[in-house]
């Protein structure tokens, strides 16, 4: 079906737009908490499980205190428990993080499903909506504007994290520990110490980031709700090169992709749909092979993690 008529190119681009917007919130956060676990160091492939632990979680939650912003808080903490046992295991010797991530992965994602049985038709309270496009009278442009607050703190964390980055003691160490682990014990730093606070507050975002999917976007609990989106949160890290601001706008740019689809089916384009829907997967795809060529370094990476090594 082509573009043209009562549809028009504006509403595809406003409908690209608001869905892009939406489906960008956990992407940025769980950038963010990724980009803040490997400047330690480490590595965590086992996002998709922590982001599926977290949907669960912040949507019982929810649903059993009525408030969906207490769901995000038990969502954050289920994502930090996650992080710290990802983090006492690598401590343990002879023990590789990218196993333990991938580990932790199945178990989060199967235990996820397990627990979340009871979950799947009760009705949650979901996280309000802002309307950005109070100031016009155009629905479809007020649709496509209206976001939530999360998306709005996950930008306004990329900015304060980078200046804590390169502003405060702790994270000069928590640098320190990324890129040379015999300088920061020469130092007197806990590396195992410091990776495992890196990873717990990164867990806490990708938790959050869940939270978004089960009580705003889609906003319900469904088994295959992550989609890969922990695991395409990696690829994305290294796309942005390990800065927190390029993180939002690499997030919107998954968004985009992952929006593609179901915008295009919302304005009645429904030819290719499964075509437009692998979209993100094509760009993970297109990406991974980009950073991996000899042409093009992974500048910005912190020595010590497996990856760079």
């Amino acid at each position: 079906m082509s573009v043209g008529g009562d549809i028009g190119v504006w509403s595809v681009l406003l409908a690209i737009v608001g869905s892009a917007l939406r489906v960008s919130t956990p992407y940025l956060f769980v950038s963010l908490g990724e980009t803040l676990t490997e400047k330690s160091g480490r590595i965590n492939l086992g996002l998709e499980g922590t982001l599926m632990m977290g949907a669960m979680s912040g949507y019982a939650v929810a649903l059993g205190t009525g408030s969906p912003w207490l769901g995000v808080l038990g969502a954050g903490v289920t994502g930090a428990a996650f992080g710290l046992l990802h983090a006492g295991l690598c401590s343990l010797p002879r023990v590789n993080d990218i196993a333990v991530g991938i580990a932790l992965f199945i178990f989060g994602t199967g235990f996820a499903v397990y627990l979340g049985k009871p979950l799947v038709h009760p009705v949650a309270p979901r996280l309000p909506d802002i309307d950005l496009g109070f100031w016009s009278s155009l629905p479809s442009l007020r649709a496509a504007l209206q976001v939530n607050a999360l998306l709005i703190i996950g930008i306004l964390l990329a900015p304060a994290m980078l200046w804590i980055l390169h502003n405060t003691r702790w994270g000069l160490k928590l640098r320190t520990v990324g890129d040379s682990a015999d300088a920061a014990r020469a130092l007197g730093y806990s590396i195992n110490g410091v990776r495992a606070t890196a990873t717990a507050i990164g867990g806490f975002f990708a938790g959050v980031g869940g939270a978004f999917l089960s009580l705003y976007y889609p906003g319900a609990w469904t088994e295959n709700l992550s989609s890969g989106q922990g695991l395409m949160a990696v690829t994305l890290v290294i796309f942005a090169r390990w800065n927190p601001i390029n993180c939002v706008f690499a997030a919107l740019l998954f968004g985009g992709a992952s929006a593609l689809g179901p915008a295009l089916q919302a304005v009645g384009i429904t030819s290719n749909y499964y075509l437009y829907g692998a979209a993100p997967y094509v760009l993970t795809l297109v990406l991974l092979i980009r950073t991996s060529s000899t042409k093009h370094r992974l500048f910005g990476a912190p020595s010590e993690l497996s990856i760079n090594k």
